[in-house]
């Protein structure tokens, strides 16, 4: 249990990418992924901070593809980025 929750935010990049993401995936980033990072965006099965060109980076893993986002302590929000295929998640 945090003592805070994060809020979400999303760039305006991903909201226009979001309009191409399937209905079913982007109902289960709403319902299961954004409720797990209010509370907890560091740690969690599907969550890895990233290394190398992408520090400051997490990725959640979504099935096949990873969502992308940045966490601002002093905001106490989760900054969601992107959102890939795992094949083209890294380059």
């Amino acid at each position: 249990m945090t003592l805070y929750d994060f809020k979400i935010a999303e760039t305006k990049s991903f909201q226009k990418l979001k309009q191409k993401i399937d209905n079913k995936i982007y109902d289960k980033i709403v319902t299961i992924v954004y409720p797990q990072l209010r509370s907890n965006p560091y740690f969690g099965t599907n969550i890895k901070k990233l290394r190398g060109k992408f520090e400051g980076y997490y990725r959640y893993r979504v099935g096949n593809y990873r969502l992308f986002y940045l966490i601002e302590e002093d905001k106490v929000v989760v900054v969601v980025t992107d959102f890939r295929h795992r094949e083209q998640a890294y380059d």
